[in-house]
């Protein structure tokens, strides 16, 4: 029988492992660094470097990959081999709940995808949500560099659950976000602690639903000169003299057209500008930031 445990097995892991030993090994880490890492043999590691692994189709591969990019910044931003094995199992399952996955197991294993579907109903805890935000919250404190970044109004990091019906279902920094004496201090995070960046979350929830994070940093020339030379995506609106609930709209509405990386507000009157960097998850949203703060 080929339950998606054995999917997962044959056609997944094999491809996944190999992109993240990839990853690790272009950033210097040893092959058995990599090895234990991953748990498997040094000679396996050699194996995946030498390019002898299954290639799955091209979609399923993109995302796949996409994955490696986020599990190896989270090996190299020093989390453990638990941590690292429990975020790539979520980020799977996400896969599998969401839909997508099911569509190339049904092929695989001869059942329908609404079977699959049935199967992964359930989604994401409240806990897990928290774990993985102050996970990257905590990658973010440690930035030497972000404290610079901080707007005068803070900044706030926010990550909801999967489609996302209210601002309880987003957990965020109470208090926002905040430097003293050239460092970043935040409380942990908590659902329903933000009002302005859950809003935007939920508002892109019909319309972009695998952007599920986002985090405010100040505006300034130098920062929108990094933002061109990192290669993100930029769009621009004005929210001065806006109501909250107008401004969460008016940044929501510029993704109908397309995903951006980031969202520069140019405020107004009595607004100050600001930068939303956004992703799929914070961790994601993190490695934008750093990616910003190497071209400043």
């Amino acid at each position: 029988m080929r339950t998606p445990s054995v999917y997962v097995a044959e056609e997944l892991m094999p491809f996944l492992r190999a992109k993240i030993a990839e990853r690790l090994y272009r950033e210097g880490m040893k092959q058995s660094q990599i090895a234990e890492y991953l748990g498997i043999t040094q000679a396996m590691v050699s194996k995946y470097l030498a390019g002898k692994y299954k290639v799955p189709p091209a979609e399923v591969a993109e995302r796949l990959e996409e994955l490696a990019k986020d599990v190896s910044s989270f090996i190299l931003f020093g989390g453990s081999r638990e941590e690292a094995v429990l975020l790539v199992a979520r980020r799977l399952l996400e896969l599998f709940q969401n839909g997508f996955l099911c569509r190339f197991y049904a092929e695989y294993a001869g059942v329908s995808e609404e079977a699959c579907r049935s199967l992964f109903s359930v989604g994401p805890s409240r806990g897990e949500i928290l774990e993985v935000l102050n996970m990257a919250l905590n990658e973010l404190l440690r930035d030497e560099k972000f404290p610079a970044l901080i707007p005068e109004v803070r900044s706030n990091f926010a990550y909801s659950l999967p489609s996302p019906r209210s601002i309880e279902d987003v957990a965020a920094i109470p208090g926002r976000i905040t430097a003293a004496k050239g460092k970043a201090f935040a409380l942990p995070p908590e659902f329903g602690a933000s009002r302005f960046t859950a809003g935007i979350l939920v508002g892109l929830t019909e319309i972009r639903p695998e952007i599920r994070s986002v985090l405010n940093i100040r505006y300034g020339e130098d920062v929108e000169e990094a933002l061109k030379k990192a290669g993100f995506k930029v769009a621009r609106v004005k929210t001065g003299g806006l109501s909250e609930d107008e401004a969460v709209k008016k940044i929501v509405e510029v993704f109908r057209d397309e995903a951006y990386d980031a969202v520069i507000d140019e405020g107004g009157l009595g607004v100050e500008p600001l930068v939303y960097l956004f992703g799929k998850d914070p961790v994601d949203v993190v490695e934008k930031l750093k990616r910003l703060v190497r071209h400043l």
